[in-house]
């Protein structure tokens, strides 16, 4: 009997140590914790159907049985397109412009080989002999206009012909139709031209980047001798390119140039849309404080312009892509004039109709409207800030329904008659599970990816889960936070914490949805021991206006005072060694973490901080100015946030990581926090990974990154 006992003990112990099998670097890096997700789920307009693109094909299925109907395309039947990075339709959606040897820019730009494939045919044709960038079916699918070294083209698919609609296109000096660097970056387009409807007039934005000071990075590639790229940037208080509106005439071949004199001097246009009319063009402008936006009606027919609706902030106005036109040209607006972001139904004047959605809750995304029923599909927050639940109201603002069932992040991809959604669903603790939906009843028709086997592949690494709670901070901030504890915690023992956060304005950390490779990263740590928090604090965002605008003219401030005093109370925990707690983030999460050491080196005895903003000063206009203004008219929120002024406070262990050609937050942050350390005699540690964006990956690079960022912690933590 007692032979026997061993040996279940032995089973036991075999089993357990099979259950909490180590996480490593290599398999998180290595796509082995991936999930099945649905690649480019695109929505059909015309037939109640979607696409999906799956490896190097274009698949349809049927939205109501989840079908496949057949494959619209696909590059083992083309001799010329050999990979599909991206895919677009026409308006009849009988053609596909297909996007393949593509080459990035920057965040979201990048040039490739396009062509136009007609489904009928079964014949492609490429649009350009160079690589050009954004190319735009007319509506009736017989032009692509698009751009090529900013310059504006259109190419007639029947004529085979190609004319240029713009001619002082020059590099850092005049862009035609895209976006420059600041524009792209903070107001997140890069097509700053338009069709009309009928397709007889081009709307376009032209970037004056002359003025506008210029910003190198050294190339050190594989050469004898490094190269130099150098690219309009335009800094906090510096000059902005000159962006004017322009109106092109298809058939005339003349452009009209239209001047908002109403507008300072020194504005934005972060959007343009055309409305149902072909001939009003919708236009919003900002003024460089952004705490003023103003939606203009632009006749294109007589050159007059009147401003349908402003918006006015004590604060800044947030830029969003919600703006719907309805079949009368009334429209949809959503905004946060009454303290949380809402939906807003005005006539084409810009008289109100109606505010559709109301209460102490933030919609977080808007689906479209069903002209049939009157019915308004959103995300929103309602069910507490850290869940996303899909939802259905009436035009008026009655019958309000919960289409989602499940707490977590759900979000959906309507079908054109609005009968059927698929719904993308994760939590904490379940992989991404896609489902179709009945919109009507809300009941799941039909299960389409359920990640059972990354489940399963999981099971073996006994995870420990994430805790959500609220913390109360001493002077009595109520943030949003979770804790992963170690699987063996034992309650009586002192644990080292490494806090994670980012803290940017509007931003959010702690949410109820599946793992990042962060999150494993995480993980692992705790296998090693470590307790792991993220706290949201006072400047983030879905818990309204006033909580997310309190940091206005003073980034850094009260945010970097919320982990510090969250630190404060975790190192009250009866398990929390407070002798051991650190912190580390990423470009707003660095500048945070860098703050937190010198701040609060008190409480923070290490950190580390990944490709950190050091000193707004050396950030860009439009995210800058937006939170601080210009450094001319408030440099105290400028240089008392900015821990280049503290660094005589570091005590404890400090990495600083930087990529040298990120051409959103510059290298030129971490040179001079380096240099503001040795002139106090600081010790730290630093890395420079050469010619890596800000994102720091290629190849081994994050696998070598993560591996140095583990050593550091296991070593100084």
């Amino acid at each position: 009997m007692k032979g026997k006992k061993l040996l279940f003990l032995f089973v036991l112990l075999s089993l357990s140590s099979v259950a909490q099998e180590k996480l490593t670097l290599e398999q998180i890096w290595g796509g082995v914790f991936r999930a099945e997700q649905m690649q480019e789920l695109n929505a059909m307009r015309n037939t109640n159907e979607y696409t999906v693109l799956k490896g190097n094909s274009i698949d349809l299925y049927d939205f109501a049985t989840l079908t496949k109907k057949s494959t619209l395309f696909s590059t083992n039947k083309s001799s010329e397109i050999s990979t599909i990075d991206s895919y677009s339709f026409d308006s009849k959606e009988q053609k596909l412009l297909i996007a393949t040897n593509s080459e990035p820019i920057y965040r979201h730009s990048f040039v490739a080989d396009f062509y136009v494939y007609d489904l009928a045919a079964k014949s492609s044709v490429k649009v350009s002999d160079n690589k050009i960038q954004e190319p735009l079916f007319s509506p009736d699918g017989q032009k692509v206009a698009y751009v090529y070294q900013n310059n504006i083209y259109v190419f007639d698919l029947n004529a085979k012909t190609q004319t240029q609609v713009t001619h002082d296109g020059k590099y850092n000096e005049i862009i035609n139709g895209v976006a420059d660097w600041v524009y792209e970056e903070e107001f997140s387009f890069v097509r700053a031209f338009e069709w009309n409807k009928t397709g007889d007039k081009i709307a376009f934005l032209r970037f004056d980047e002359t003025q506008v000071p210029e910003f190198s990075m050294d190339m050190y590639n594989e050469g004898l001798y490094p190269t130099q790229y150098v690219f309009k940037y335009p800094k906090a208080g510096e000059n902005n390119s000159e962006v004017t509106l322009h109106i092109y005439d298809v058939n005339t071949r003349s452009t009209v140039h239209f001047d908002f004199v109403g507008d300072a001097d020194d504005y934005y246009i972060p959007r343009i849309k055309w409305t149902n009319d072909a001939t009003k063009l919708s236009v919003q402008t900002l003024n460089r404080h952004q705490n003023e936006l103003k939606l203009y009606s632009v006749d294109a027919k007589t050159a007059n312009y009147t401003i349908v609706l402003k918006e006015q902030d004590k604060a800044y106005v947030d830029i969003h892509d919600n703006l719907t036109f309805l079949d009368d040209n009334s429209f949809i607006w959503t905004s946060e004039k009454d303290g949380y972001n809402h939906i807003y139904h005005y006539d084409q004047k810009g008289k109100l109709i109606n505010q559709i959605t109301k209460g102490n809750w933030e919609v977080t995304n808007y689906y479209g409207y069903d002209a049939k029923t009157k019915t308004i599909f959103y995300q929103s927050v309602e069910n507490g800030s850290i869940n996303r639940d899909v939802y259905s109201i009436g035009i008026n603002g009655k019958n309000k329904t919960r289409l989602s069932k499940k707490e977590g992040t759900n979000s959906a991809t309507f079908s054109p008659n609005f009968q059927y959604f698929i719904n993308s669903y994760s939590s904490t603790t379940e992989p991404p599970y896609y489902t179709l939906v009945e919109v009507k009843t809300g009941k799941e028709v039909k299960k389409i990816i359920e990640n059972t086997q990354l489940k399963d592949r999981l099971k073996r690494f006994d995870l420990p889960q994430k805790e959500f709670f609220e913390l109360t901070t001493e002077k009595g901030h109520k943030l949003n936070a979770w804790m992963i504890k170690p699987k063996n915690f034992d309650s009586t023992k002192k644990y080292p914490v490494l806090m994670h956060q980012y803290s940017g304005p509007g931003s959010q950390q702690v949410d109820n949805a599946w793992n990042s490779s962060d999150d494993y990263f995480h993980y692992m740590l705790t296998q090693e021991g470590y307790i792991i928090v993220t706290v949201d604090g006072r400047g983030t965002g879905f818990k309204g206006a006033e909580f997310k605008k309190c940091t206005y003219k003073e980034l850094g401030k009260y945010e970097v005072e919320d982990q510090i005093d969250a630190a404060k109370v975790i190192g009250n925990y009866p398990y929390v060694d407070k002798s051991r707690i650190g912190i580390w983030g990423w470009s707003y999460g660095g500048f945070m973490s860098t703050n937190c050491i010198l701040k609060g080196n008190d409480v923070f005895s290490f950190a580390i901080a990944v490709a950190p903003v050091t000193n707004w000063r050396l950030y860009d206009t439009i995210y800058t100015e937006r939170f601080l203004q210009t450094p001319q008219e408030n440099p105290s929120g400028y240089d008392e946030n900015s821990p280049l002024f503290f660094a005589d406070k570091l005590k404890g262990n400090y990495m600083i990581i930087h990529g040298s050609a990120d051409d959103n937050v510059h290298v030129q942050n971490t040179m001079h926090m380096v240099e503001a350390l040795i002139q106090k005699n600081k010790q730290f540690e630093w890395a420079i990974y050469p010619d890596k964006n800000h994102g720091i990956y290629g190849g081994k690079t994050r696998l070598q990154l993560y591996t140095k960022m583990k050593n550091f912690i296991l070593a100084k933590l």
